[in-house]
């Protein structure tokens, strides 16, 4: 019997924790803008954050096996690569609240190819969150005000949220074929993964060069060791114990605070109508919260 449809409470913290760690990541990943290039400081996350991981999957004698190649290369170009390189990318001349917001539209995309790829279906009540939600992004986003200058950095971060949102996908699916699968082995492998396919990419992209100021070694370790090797974990355990569409949709709460964050730290102070869009966004977050108890009944039922 699987637990997607039933109360977990560890899913639940593990969403929290996540809250916590991604929405100060984007303030860290702002900042090192100044003194790296976009894709020297995602290999180098990715690095570390491998080398963490198989450090602990050593030290917990869980084996080195990989995971199967296909699927876990397929996660890692969409996850590791593709969400997390887009967004870097983007933040090079984006706001971190902006491309927060953008690159977590993924819920949406979550929501069509889980109904096309995985047979799940949203009740009324969820696709009314996801109305609101939408509502609540584009004022946050507010796309009419966007200048020539800053659209590669929007269609950057949308990118980044469709990336992420099929590696969702192929994730839940390998769940399905292989339930007993290890998720750190899993998280490690598409970690090396990504760390090698983005390594080639910086070596071959021109990038500004590297200024070692504390920033970028506080930065890379907050990244490699929370945003990447403890969050990613924590974002597969989550995504193997809730359905694709309600575990994407409730870390909307993420750019919400990122937001927030970029508002107190950075100076990015979100205007009447971006207030407004947050308030909508926490809105559609509470009726996805209520609206979870009605398919855990059901499926204890069954």
């Amino acid at each position: 019997m699987t637990t997607e449809g039933k109360s977990n409470p560890l899913a639940l913290v593990g969403l929290l924790v996540l809250t916590l760690i991604w929405s100060y990541s984007w303030i860290a990943m702002k900042q090192v803008t100044l003194y790296i290039g976009a894709f020297d400081f995602t290999a180098l996350r990715c690095i570390f954050g491998a080398l963490l991981l198989f450090i602990v999957l050593r030290l917990r004698g869980r084996g080195m096996r990989p995971t199967p190649f296909i699927p876990t290369l397929a996660i890692a170009l969409l996850q590791s690569c593709g969400m997390i390189g887009l967004a870097q990318w983007a933040l090079v001349s984006g706001g971190a609240g902006k491309v927060a917001i953008l690159t977590y539209t993924m819920p949406f995309w979550v929501v069509i190819l889980a109904a096309l790829f995985l047979g799940e279906r949203m009740r009324r009540l969820q696709y009314a969150a996801i109305g609101v939600a939408a509502v609540g992004l584009c004022l946050v986003m507010q796309p009419w005000q966007l200048s020539l200058s800053s659209m590669k950095s929007a269609l950057l971060a949308v990118l980044s949220g469709i990336s992420w949102g099929a590696s969702a996908i192929v994730a839940k699916r390998l769940y399905q074929r292989r339930p007993g699968l290890d998720l750190l082995a899993l998280t490690s492998w598409q970690m090396l993964y990504a760390a090698i396919v983005m390594s080639v990419v910086a070596l071959l992209v021109p990038q500004r060069s590297v200024d070692w100021q504390p920033t970028v070694f506080w930065a890379l370790s907050y990244s490699a060791v929370l945003a990447t090797a403890l969050a990613w974990s924590l974002w597969l355990y989550v995504l193997r114990n809730l359905p694709a569409s309600i575990a994407s949709l409730s870390t909307l709460a993420v750019p919400v605070f990122g937001v927030l964050f970029s508002w107190w730290l950075l100076g990015e102070k979100p205007d009447g109508l971006e207030s407004l869009g947050i308030v909508l966004i926490v809105f559609a977050l509470a009726i996805v919260s209520l609206k979870k108890r009605a398919p855990q009944i059901h499926s204890s039922v069954k």
